[in-house]
């Protein structure tokens, strides 16, 4: 096996790898959660601080 060969092999890899986390990332399944995930910042923080902690 020559280095383009493998080059190649390993370009193959990383384009299947890459779409297959675009997929996941689009699919309507996660929706929700990442929707809900990026609103956790923004949430109110319900517990009592405790003595020492800073505010």
């Amino acid at each position: 096996m020559d280095s383009g060969l493998v080059s190649g092999i390993v370009t193959i890899i990383f384009i299947v790898v890459f779409i297959g986390i675009v997929w996941w990332a689009y699919s309507k399944g996660n929706k929700q959660r990442f929707e809900d995930a990026g609103k956790l910042p923004f949430e109110e923080d319900d517990t009592p601080a405790k003595k020492g902690d800073k505010q």
